[in-house]
């Protein structure tokens, strides 16, 4: 969809018109919350017994009595019976917005069985005009006893072309009917930053892996309203705080996307937002004087967006080194070739604009802070936060560029719990420097914690567990010198993801001042056996002083 220069500056007028939560918040409490066991992530008070809320903010943490002394006759009291609480999560890359439209329109395609996915498709093809696309999401070919195959889709329909994106977001499933109508006949060549798989035979087995992707997905598309936006954001808004998240970076935004986040904010307030910009999308925006940092403590914009390489759940990182168990050649693929990665970097970053690149594998990650790199010699920056998407597979070599630039490595949380299915294409060694969140912290880096949603879920216990264990469902256990203590989890949950948008001084940790965003928990996390975290649910949800979420 085309965004004219006056549609984009009524979108950030919107955002700069949204009330601020507390410009001036009150020095009365309108809401304690006592008895309680409150980690608090500050390194003042780690912990505490009570909160005093005024105004959406934390106007006083400490003692019981301390903080109960403050209250006046108005003042409401709630009793925690001891119940254990943080502050509210930060999930530092993830895709609400065009998650919640898919949950809406396409077809969930999340089970393992694929017959139970055959069926849900012919379910929809059944209400299908054919001819039309049935398209479906969150598939994952790692789970379950097989991938989708193009025989599968086309058992589904031969009337309707189908199209089933991989819940990361690189890789796609399709039928028959959707390669003819994209022109991809067997002898079709891969495109520069994708490939077309192919079975035993050297014959299309109907995965497409990135590029690959482009013709079906222009196809298929639909464009979404303004209207479809808006009742995305709000129903992923209650996804998300139902988990313990009061925060969430839009990994890939547009301008129509943010007009879409704005409405949600204003029409029901839940879900706090930094919107980072697809770079085909940002030049109107740098034209019109918008920049990362613009907006309010609901929705802002984030960071440029590019991507350096593929997935790592989909197989399609850029290694140094082939992958296992597939044909001993492949490394993965390279996206955005290097001088339009640095070029478009320049752009944004000389216009105040901070920079998110997609970068999975060590190669990949090379080539980013090399940008990162001669960009600072270029136009220095004195707290540029350069973000590293994903960030994976790393070396110490890698990590100390990283301490040196000032990058912050925005780390998958849950991957190995949830992904451990697909560790064996890394193997054992190799897994030892993903998601490297031990040997980043002790180097004195700060990563934060994040989903990519939907590549896996948006779930604070989940990404505990996977931190502190790194085991998988089975048991087995990836990377274990990469483990992290429970409160540096926490803290890579909180904090650091509120400081990847340049954002720690309003959230992600409970001192006075600050948002009243917090996670009220049935079970204390501190005295959970490890390998049970991921199991324990949220009681209680609060965001700006107001009850979002409620068991």
């Amino acid at each position: 969809m085309e965004l004219t220069r006056r549609k984009l500056l009524g979108a950030t007028a919107a955002l700069t018109a949204m009330p601020a939560a507390a410009a001036a918040w009150a020095q009365r409490p309108d809401t304690i919350l006592h008895n309680g066991m409150i980690w608090t992530g500050a390194a003042s008070r780690p912990l505490a017994n009570a909160v005093a809320i005024a105004g959406g903010r934390v106007l006083a943490i400490g003692d019981n009595a301390d903080v109960l002394a403050l209250a006046t006759p108005d003042t409401r009291k709630i009793d925690l019976g001891g119940a254990f609480m943080t502050p509210g999560f930060v999930d530092a890359h993830a895709h609400p917005i065009s998650s919640g439209v898919e949950l809406l329109q396409n077809v969930v395609c999340d089970a393992e069985p694929i017959a139970t996915n055959i069926a849900r498709l012919k379910e929809r093809a059944g209400k299908t005009p054919a001819g039309q696309w049935i398209r479906g999401f969150s598939y994952d070919d790692g789970k379950g006893e097989r991938p989708l195959t193009r025989q599968d889709l086309d058992a589904v329909s031969t009337v309707h072309p189908i199209l089933v994106r991989h819940r990361g977001g690189h890789t796609a499933f399709v039928n028959s009917l959707a390669l003819k109508l994209a022109g991809a006949g067997e002898d079709v060549a891969d495109p520069p930053g994708g490939r077309y798989f192919r079975d035993a035979n050297g014959r299309l087995n109907g995965r497409l892996g990135d590029a690959a992707t482009d013709a079906v997905d222009k196809l298929s598309y639909v464009a979404a309203t303004r209207d479809d936006w808006q009742r995305g954001a709000a129903h992923i808004a209650k996804v998300f705080t139902a988990k313990g998240v009061t925060s969430a970076v839009e990994a890939n935004g547009s301008p129509e996307m943010l007009q879409g986040y704005v409405a949600a904010a204003a029409d029901d307030p839940r879900l706090r937002i930094s919107c980072n910009i697809g770079v085909a999308d940002i030049e109107p925006m740098i034209a019109a004087g918008v920049h990362s940092g613009f907006g309010d403590d609901w929705v802002r914009v984030g960071a440029q967006k590019q991507f350096a390489d593929g997935s790592i759940s989909e197989r399609t990182a850029l290694l140094s080194a082939p992958y296992l168990d597939m044909d001993g050649k492949f490394s993965g693929l390279r996206l955005t070739p290097v001088d339009e990665l640095y070029a478009k970097a320049r752009r944004a970053h000389l216009a105040g604009w901070q920079l998110g690149i997609h970068a999975n594998g060590d190669v990949a990650i090379d080539t980013v802070l090399t940008i990162f790199e001669r960009l600072q010699a270029e136009a220095p920056r004195r707290d540029p936060r350069f973000r590293i998407e994903h960030c994976t597979l790393v070396n110490a070599g890698l990590l100390q560029r990283m301490k040196a630039v000032g990058a912050i490595p925005i780390t998958f949380a849950g991957y190995v719990l949830f992904h451990g299915d697909v560790m064996h294409f890394y193997g054992q060694q190799r897994t030892r420097s993903m998601f490297a969140l031990r040997d980043m912290i002790d180097v004195g880096l700060l990563p934060p914690s994040s989903s990519d949603y939907t590549a896996s879920p948006s779930d604070p216990a989940l990404w505990l567990q996977s931190q502190v264990t790194r085991a998988d469902p089975k048991g087995n256990v990836w990377g274990p010198n990469q483990r992290i203590t429970l409160a540096e989890a926490l803290a890579c949950g909180t904090i650091n993801g509120a400081r990847s948008t340049f954002e720690e001084a309003k959230k992600g940790s409970l001192e006075p001042g600050k948002l009243a965003d917090l996670v009220v928990w049935r079970r204390d996390l501190r005295k959970v056996v490890p390998g049970e975290l991921s199991q324990v649910a949220v009681e209680r949800t609060m965001t700006g002083g107001r009850w979002v979420y409620e068991s």
